[in-house]
């Protein structure tokens, strides 16, 4: 369990890191086609959100998705039938190319340029890939890479989580090469939910991405790294709307 103390660790006055970014709200109908095909193919939700950045870079750019700063999160309204899409990106987004019959809602961009210091609180909301690397069998042949292998119980992601939470005082990389979020919170106060998996039936058989919620709040110990991971994100499957850390 990890746990935050806001006083006696709290750099005295504190640092100081600023977060200036892009994001808007889509509110898509979930009943339209086009909507219905982004909620079944992961790889089609992808190329959506990629969309609204035509001719930012050239045609082949290496990482585009990394170079646009562009981090993704969805949520579904069964009720209402409303795909609620949040997409966050270094540059300004272009939403002209969705039909206008599958949008419930005008787009609502916002601009977002916030300070945050040592000690700061905020209320999180993450939607990650909580996987973790099996080694290959003893005898595979040399080069053989490790397996992704999803963690699939709540108790678990928090486990993943924790390993990501940076206590005052601590580097921004962990000893064992997990990269740190800047923050750190009592991980018996925050509530997770695994979501269902998303895939790519079509142009990526074989892809399936395991998701799970995570919310609660962040007390902040290193603004700068808590900065770039609301740039970048946390995790893996960031180009299929995983890893963007959303606070207020």
């Amino acid at each position: 369990m990890n746990t935050t103390n806001t006083t006696s660790n709290a750099p005295v006055g504190g640092r100081a890191s600023r977060f200036v970014a892009a994001q808007t709200l889509l509110t898509l109908d979930s009943r339209h086609p086009f909507v219905g095909k982004m909620l079944i193919d992961a790889q089609d939700m992808h190329r959506t959100v990629m969309s609204g950045f035509l001719g930012w870079l050239e045609e082949g750019a290496q990482s585009p998705r990394s170079q646009m700063g562009i981090l993704s999160t969805w949520t579904v309204d069964l009720r209402q039938a409303r795909l609620n899409l949040v997409v966050q990106s270094s540059l300004a987004a272009d939403w002209s190319n969705i039909p206008s019959a599958a949008l419930a809602e005008k787009p609502e961009p916002l601009t977002v340029d916030r300070t945050f210091r040592a000690g700061d609180q905020v209320s999180f909301r993450t939607v990650v890939n909580p996987v973790r690397a099996v080694p290959p069998p003893a005898g595979s042949p040399p080069g053989s890479r490790s397996t992704r292998v999803p963690h699939t119980r709540p108790e678990h992601v928090k486990g993943w989580f924790a390993r990501r939470l940076q206590p005052f005082g601590e580097p921004a990389v962990a000893p064992d090469g997990v990269t740190r979020i800047g923050a750190d919170t009592d991980t018996d106060r925050i509530a997770v939910r695994m979501l269902p998996a998303v895939s790519s039936p079509a142009s990526h058989k074989g892809l399936r991405v395991a998701r799970a919620e995570i919310k609660g709040t962040l007390t902040v110990t290193d603004p700068k790294t808590f900065v770039a991971a609301l740039a970048q994100g946390i995790g893996h499957a960031r180009a299929y709307s995983c890893g963007l850390i959303l606070v207020r």
